[in-house]
């Protein structure tokens, strides 16, 4: 039994670590591992399915900031909305509506008593005064300080010729002024409202200091012819509502000028953005 040789007595011994080593060998290395490949690709599969593709993140923020983005543009469409809304009662829009209350006040107290009691003619006049100046007010105020609304741009103008057209009609009902002064000074008012009206689609007529001019001579005239004037200021006023009438025609052919002259710039500017277009 002890000859026996070391390689036989071995032979089992490596027949045993032969399959032995086969099965470590294979438990060290190709075994293994396909089980866990799989594993980990099974796993990255459940982290994928579980992470949302970087385009569907995008979107779904895309729309998030969408929504917000209108939500935000509602909301500030509907605070403008309000800001204006109460931006209507302003002190220039309630001067201006002042300045219509006292359109009929005016007639009333030119008209008491027949119309040439001086004590109710100086009433009109103060009246007529307290309207001009709210007048030269109650622009300045709106551009200086933003108060600039439609319904100020409506009303403003609408209340000058009010109380201008009110005082020139009474002065020619009671023989005070002839009638032909009263019909071109309100043709020419009314006629260049209408102007800016239907130029407006081609831009803004701006007011000219000749304009101002005639607003200004126009309410000195007015309101001396209002007034129970005698002696030399009975005839200075006609000589200052002469001045006004020259004015008035003056600017007004102006106004008309300047309203064809950017009626053809806007025709002009349109047809070439058009040429643009088609080419």
């Amino acid at each position: 039994m002890t000859g026996v040789p070391a390689s036989a007595a071995g032979g089992p011994s490596a027949a045993k670590g032969g399959p032995a080593g086969g099965v470590s060998s294979a438990a060290s290395g190709v075994a293994p591992s396909a089980p866990s490949d799989a594993v980990s690709s099974t796993a990255a599969e459940v982290r994928a399915s579980a992470v949302p593709p970087a385009g569907v993140v995008a979107g779904a923020a895309s729309r998030s900031g969408v929504d917000s983005g209108s939500k935000s543009a509602r909301g500030g469409k509907i605070a403008a909305a309000a800001v204006n809304q109460a931006s209507v009662w302003n002190v220039a829009n309630l001067l201006t509506m002042l300045r219509l209350v006292l359109v009929p006040g005016f007639v009333a107290l030119m008209l008491a008593d027949g119309g040439y009691d001086p004590a109710w003619r100086s009433f009109a006049w103060a009246a007529f005064a307290v309207a001009m100046i709210t007048d030269l007010f109650d622009g300045h105020l709106a551009r200086a300080y933003n108060l600039v609304t439609d319904f100020g741009k409506i009303a403003d103008p609408i209340a000058d010729k009010a109380i201008m057209g009110a005082a020139l009609i009474c002065l020619s009902g009671l023989g005070d002024l002839p009638w032909w002064v009263t019909i071109v000074i309100l043709g020419r008012e009314l006629g260049i409202t209408l102007l800016r009206f239907l130029v407006i689609r081609y831009g803004v007529i701006p007011a000219s200091r000749g304009g101002k001019l005639k607003t200004l001579s126009q309410g000195i005239a007015v309101g001396m012819y209002i007034l129970a004037l005698t002696g030399w200021l009975a005839t200075a006023r006609f000589w200052v509502m002469a001045v006004a009438v020259v004015l008035t025609v003056v600017t007004g052919l102006d106004y008309v000028r300047q309203a064809i002259v950017l009626r053809r710039q806007g025709i002009a500017e349109r047809k070439a953005a058009l040429e643009e277009t088609e080419a």
